[in-house]
């Protein structure tokens, strides 16, 4: 009899773990589906993160809210095992630089565009008091808000959900028009962010969990509701210390982080 019991409870034992390791793996794997062709990647498996033309360091804009501690400095910048690690951190260097905090961020324009599709970004995201990392795209030519705004993901302090949101001309004039949501994250490690979108609908999604869905509505054509699909767009990766929407920065010692592991982008 302890036989049998002992050997039930180690059959149940490996089925848990087995369902532990399935769950882990479908939070770490970018999506396959037929429908999804694989066009183009970034790994990060380099030393220069600038080594693919792909990337250029976003600068600063000291009267644009999300921008104003954009910095150059070669600190915020770095690739370590296979991750791009952007960085956030106090100033030690006021006679070179008068921003309090100074903050690193890179994006495609100029160098690379998306058409319609579906982009997955896995990364980690640290949190403090006053910390605002987004993952985000934005249109080749037109104007904000008119073209559009895409935004894949935003993180504020420690919150342990992000926000997925979309802006256009269509939202900004109508503020109780539904246009984003809010969902769970592990915020101490890796999660997968994704968007698809096309003619139809944008489609947000944390690690292959469709999240929300917005929809064109083509009655609202003439008020750009939905310009999603009207050019290419190009892709922001940044970290951000303080600004209007999350408030003022706590001080801190280390600096904060985020580890870009792959982005990834298909077409059907």
């Amino acid at each position: 009899m302890k036989i049998i019991l002992l050997l039930s409870a180690f059959i149940g034992l490996v089925n848990s773990c087995s369902e532990k390791e399935k769950q882990k793996a479908n939070t770490q794997q970018p999506s396959t589906t037929t429908q999804w062709k694989l066009t183009w990647q970034d790994d990060f498996d380099r030393d220069d993160i600038f080594a693919t033309d792909i990337w250029s360091k976003i600068s600063r804009n000291p009267n644009i809210d999300w921008r104003n501690t954009m910095s150059d400095d070669e600190s915020l910048f770095d690739i370590t095992d296979g991750n791009l690690i952007l960085s956030g951190k106090m100033n030690t260097d006021l006679q070179k630089d008068s921003s309090q905090y100074i903050t690193g961020g890179v994006y495609t324009i100029n160098k690379k565009y998306f058409d319609p599709g579906k982009i997955e970004v896995r990364c980690k995201l640290e949190g403090t008091k006053g910390s605002w990392p987004a993952i985000w795209m934005l249109p080749k030519t037109a104007k904000w808000p008119t073209g559009g705004e895409i935004d894949i993901l935003e993180r504020l302090n420690y919150d342990s959900f992000v926000y997925q949101t979309v802006h256009s001309s269509y939202t900004q004039k109508y503020k109780n028009h539904k246009h984003n949501t809010t969902h769970a994250i592990n915020p101490d490690d890796y999660n997968i962010y994704g968007v698809e979108w096309d003619d139809k609908a944008v489609k947000f999604y944390v690690n292959n969990q469709l999240t929300y869905t917005y929809e064109r509505d083509a009655s609202k054509e003439n008020e750009g509701q939905y310009p999603f699909t009207n050019e290419p767009y190009y892709l922001l990766i940044d970290m951000q210390l303080g600004g209007k929407w999350v408030g003022e920065v706590e001080p801190f010692d280390k600096p904060v982080k985020m580890y870009i592991d792959w982005v990834r982008y298909y077409q059907k």
